[in-house]
Parts: structure tokens; C-alpha cells; sequence
């Protein structure tokens, strides 16, 4: 379904019972709302109705052209505005990746909304902040995002060859198939550049300003995760005020939702039902 929210177009894939308890699925780089597909199942089996939201840059019509407009906050109240214009006044809250980031910008700034908060693969904000500045393996780790933010730079490497960088990026999704369910649309015009400027519109105090978070949580991180470390990891639980579970997939890498599907759902639920 199509949802207008803040004068932008959203693209929303919607299941389980109507009248379920709302859950938010965000997605990350350089997803989309398909990622959670293999999750939704034991959601929708457990009366949960699922908001699956393709996010600014992601829908087709929700991209603008400004790199400022990729901002945190924008972002987060994207994930608000949706919210409003389904008439969901809180919804559990699920985000992998860049969607990670943005939930717990939700869940910090509007606590009112999330009922609980399911992180997957990044850690709060302020718990990066900490990695980056105190580990070095977790800044070779994040090297790459200096190669996102070089606007021509980026896009002409990435999409070389047929995509060949974009897709070996995605290899940890599945076959060949499910990586070309995520590239594919990636090189349609402007779309990779307006995933790119999420990267390109951070900045240290948009990530400092995402406060502790009050609302029940779990953090789930997988130890083959190349992009996250365990000293990140480890240092979210220190961001959140409310009650907090680390729950760990070992052998399992970055794309968990892709790759551990049913831990991933186990997870959500057990933190659903308290």
C-alpha cells in the first residue's frame, strides 16, 4: 500500500490480522521491505499485524534530491509520520542496519510510540560513538562508509561491472536470486544515490543527540557481523534505561533477517510478549 506522509509517498507492505497488535519493520542498506519477508510469517502466525515500511530514498516516491534530507532526524520522523497516517498510535518497533539507527532515534525521542524496540545488527548510536573511538578494529571495520560518502565516487564502484561490487556486498543475503532482489533496484536512476546520502547526511552530532532509550529492548548482533564488533556490541546495554536483553547468533553474519530468520522472529516475539 501506499502511504503520504510528510509530503512524501511511502511504500508500505502490510500483513497479518487487521485488528493485531502494530508492529514497524525498518529496513537497512541497501534493502529494502522484502528483507523481512522470511520473519513475517511467525509474526502474522502470532497476531501481530506488520507495517513493513520502504524508507526515504527506498520509495520511489519519497526521494528527494538534497543530501540534508537523509538527516537522523528526518528520518525518524518519517517513521513517526507513517505511523500517524496509519493511525497507529504505538507499535512495536523492529530495525536492521540503517533501520536500527533510525529506531532507536524513534524510541529515544518519542518513547510514547514504541512499545518495545527490537535493534538488529547496529547498536545505539552513542554505543558506535564508543566503538569508534576506543577500538581499532571497529574503525577499520567502518572504513567503508568513507567510500559511501564520496558523492560519484561511491555509485561509479559499486555499480560497475553489472552491480559486481553491490552484489559480492550482498553476498551473506542468500542465492543469487535474493541478491538481485536488493541490487536490481539499487540501479534504477537516483535510487543508490538517495541510499547513499544516509550516509552522506551523518553526522557525529545527529548520532550524539539520540539520548538512552526507556522502552524495552533487545539488542540482537551475530559475531560474523564484518561491519559490527563486539566491543560495540557490548557497549549498548549502557544506552538503555529500560529492560534490556543482548541476545547473540553465533555463526550468522550481518544480513541476519536474510540468514537467521527464525532466531530473528524468536527474538521479536519473546521481547513482543515481555
Amino acid at each position: 500500500m501506499r502511504v503520504d506522509a510528510r509530503g512524501l509517498t511511502f511504500e508500505v507492505r502490510t500483513g497479518g490480522p487487521e485488528d493485531g497488535v502494530p508492529v514497524l519493520l525498518l529496513h537497512g542498506f541497501p534493502q529494502h521491505s522484502g528483507e523481512w519477508d522470511a520473519v513475517l510469517p511467525a509474526l502474522h502466525a502470532a497476531g501481530l499485524r506488520t507495517y513493513a515500511l520502504d524508507q526515504r530514498g527506498y520509495s520511489p516516491g519519497a526521494r528527494p534530491a538534497e543530501v540534508g534530507a537523509y538527516r537522523i532526524p528526518e528520518l525518524v520522523a518519517d517513521a513517526a509520520g507513517v505511523l500517524d497516517a496509519l493511525g497507529v498510535t504505538a507499535a512495536h518497533v523492529v530495525g536492521h542496519d540503517w533501520g536500527a539507527i533510525v529506531a532507536w532515534g524513534l524510541a529515544a525521542a518519542h518513547p510514547d510510540r514504541v512499545r518495545t524496540l527490537t535493534a538488529v545488527s547496529v547498536p545505539h548510536p552513542a554505543a558506535m560513538g564508543h566503538a569508534l573511538a576506543t577500538d581499532p578494529q571497529q574503525k577499520a571495520r567502518s572504513s567503508y562508509i568513507a567510500l559511501f560518502r564520496k558523492p560519484g565516487k561511491a555509485e561509479k564502484v559499486l555499480l560497475a561491472f553489472n552491480a559486481t561490487a553491490l552484489r559480492r556486498l550482498l553476498s551473506g543475503v542468500g542465492d543469487r536470486a535474493r541478491v538481485a532482489r536488493y541490487a536490481d533496484p539499487m540501479r534504477e536512476p537516483a535510487a543508490l544515490t538517495a541510499a547513499l546520502n544516509w550516509y552522506r547526511a551523518m553526522t557525529g552530532s545527529d548520532m550524539k543527540a539520540v539520548g538512552p532509550v526507556t522502552v524495552p529492548t533487545t539488542y540482537v548482533w551475530s559475531d560474523k557481523d564484518i561491519a559490527i564488533g563486539r566491543t560495540a556490541a557490548q557497549a549498548c546495554a549502557g544506552h538503555v534505561e529500560g529492560d534490556y536483553r543482548f541476545v547473540t547468533l553465533p555463526g550468522v553474519t550481518h544480513w541476519i533477517p536474510d540468514e537467521a530468520p527464525g532466531p530473528l522472529a524468536e527474538a521479536i516475539l519473546a521481547r513482543v510478549r515481555g
